[in-house]
């Protein structure tokens, strides 16, 4: 039971669940879980200690992740019932949907989806328990080869994982890499829907959990998940467990080298299309934090280079305004990631006049005095020459001007996810990026995981208004994720995760990661070539250093 001071009593004998029954039974399907101690539980979970407990709610980062988990099992659960021997992969997601396919003896089709749909309604209206157990990973690995999932019977093979908490919804067990929630009843809007070759599971935006939002068709995102899909065709690996196989068998070095070589490939095949399009003159770089942008933009200027082009690297850093005449947020903090923080009159003037072929005195932004300055910088385009912009708004239409605008070629550039831990465990881009740009902070910045995860959500906000509502704009879209990353950078990760006080609101977050990197060989970063867009979160890098 749970004192007015909300503190725990008669602790071990019962679940949060069982806590919180009496006190919230009115509004207990809204919430997700609970969080002690800084660490975010299951509503099964049995209370461990005294203390505190905080109600997590669906309308949360925290929550919606668990609506998902939850979501997920319950189609997985539905499409087994009806195909018992299909395989089932949940692979990427886009626009508040979760893109995935059905392997069977037939393709499904939309008649199967809408069967599956109403099992689904059925077993959300009946409210059915889903139970946790713990069984060590021998067990685990007899149940899954009892359903032949060999992704996950190859994932805790060769993982150090001693015991696994599995999920159970009417009979059906299975592994999920997070928090799920207590009951089916939970789940209020979703859709299941035919797309392209699989289906999508579409949920709703955690501001409204009763509707489902407009589907965003993204068409240049979707055909870089088709992209990545043949990439890890070409390296046989589509799982973590089948990774760690390889690393095993020592197939690393080949593994890094096709790796790499894809990306080179990539690179140089955007550089032959800037060159065939003849009247380029202007590139733009845009793409949300811990991406790779400047590496990828050394590297892109390597290939321009063998094209017969000379690319001139323009800092849009160096544009902004005075800082007295920079905007504010509704905080009244200077907002930086806000577009009209460039001074847009000055870059554009100056874009006008190198395009005409005149030498221009660029400024150089001191960001000690919060002003600009002329030091006698110049530049003057050659012929053959092209400007390399880059930077968070680099495929906002209010950039560049419309006159200029013809000369243009864009890039988006993401960390799109490469690999699942397994078939019904995604990896999600967020995930990867953080897990670099907490790398990076450490490294090069002195930032502590802490700092860092208390700043990802301004970081996020900033990057939904700024950078992901234009990524259609772009020409092309570069994928920047390597397969073996987070097996190099695990080790930086951990070691920082680690110093995460229990007392921080991002402990529960930090505890995740640490999990989830968990699954993941340790690989040398000596293994790493010197100009891979990887050595821009852990050093080394031929381009610069740090």
């Amino acid at each position: 039971m749970i004192n007015n001071n909300g503190v725990v009593l008669d602790k071990k004998k019962i679940t949060f669940y069982e806590s919180l029954e009496e006190k919230h039974r009115e509004d207990i399907k809204e919430i997700a879980a609970c969080k002690l101690d800084g660490n975010i539980y299951n509503l099964k979970d049995k209370i461990p200690n005294d203390g505190k407990i905080e109600i997590v709610k669906f309308d949360t980062d925290a929550g919606m992740k668990i609506y998902i988990n939850t979501l997920q099992f319950i189609f997985i659960k539905c499409a087994l019932d009806m195909f018992p021997n299909a395989r089932i992969t949940l692979q990427h997601s886009f626009s508040k949907s979760i893109y995935g396919e059905i392997y069977n003896e037939y393709d499904i089709n939309e008649e199967d989806l809408k069967n599956i749909k109403l099992k689904m309604i059925e077993l959300i209206k009946k409210d059915v328990p889903i139970n946790i157990i713990s069984v060590s990973k021998e067990e685990a690995i007899k149940i899954f080869e009892n359903y032949n999932m060999l992704d996950k019977i190859n994932l805790l093979k060769y993982s150090n994982i001693n015991e696994v908490r599995l999920y159970e919804l009417e009979g059906q067990y299975d592994y999920f890499c997070g928090k799920i929630a207590a009951s089916t009843g939970v789940i209020k809007a979703f859709d299941v829907e035919k797309y392209l070759s699989g289906f999508i599971l579409r949920r709703p935006d955690i501001s409204d959990l009763n509707t489902i939002p407009k589907l965003n068709n993204q068409k240049s995102l979707n055909s870089i998940f088709i992209e990545t899909e043949r990439w890890l065709s070409i390296l046989g690996i589509g799982e973590v467990g089948e990774l760690n196989r390889k690393i095993d068998a020592g197939e690393l070095q080949d593994i890094i080298m096709v790796s790499e070589a894809l990306h080179e490939k990539k690179i140089a095949n955007i550089a032959d299309r800037i060159y065939d399009k003849k009247d380029i003159k202007i590139i733009l770089i845009a793409g949300p934090s811990s991406s790779g942008k400047t590496t990828f933009a050394n590297r892109l200027s390597i290939q321009l280079r063998v094209n017969g082009m000379i690319p001139i690297p323009l800092s849009l850093d160096n544009y902004f305004v005075n800082r007295i005449d920079t905007p504010k947020d509704e905080n009244g903090e200077y907002d930086y990631e806000n577009i009209d923080a460039l001074d847009l009159k000055l870059l554009n003037y100056d874009l006008e006049q190198l395009l005409n072929g005149n030498e221009v005195e660029l400024p150089v932004y001191n960001f000690k005095t919060g002003e600009k300055e002329w030091n006698g910088y110049k530049e003057q385009l050659p012929e053959n020459g092209v400007l390399i912009l880059e930077g968070i708004h680099g495929l906002n239409p209010k950039l560049i001007w419309d006159n200029l605008n013809k000369n243009v070629f864009k890039i988006y550039i993401s960390a799109l996810t490469q690999l699942n831990i397994d078939d019904h465990n995604r990896i999600s881009t967020t995930d990867s990026r953080i897990v670099r740009r907490i790398v990076r902070d450490s490294l090069s910045r002195g930032y502590g995981a802490e700092e860092t995860l208390k700043m990802w959500p301004a970081i996020k906000r900033g990057e939904k208004k700024n950078i992901f509502v234009y990524q259609e704009e772009a020409d092309v879209i570069f994928n920047s994720t390597l397969v073996y990353e987070l097996g190099v950078l695990k080790p930086f990760a951990l070691e920082e995760l680690s110093k995460v006080p229990k007392k921080s609101p991002v402990y529960s977050e930090a505890l995740r990661l640490i999990t989830f990197l968990s699954f993941f060989k340790e690989i040398n970063t000596n293994d790493v070539p010197k100009n891979s867009l990887l050595r821009e979160f852990i050093g080394g890098s031929c381009f610069y250093e740090y």
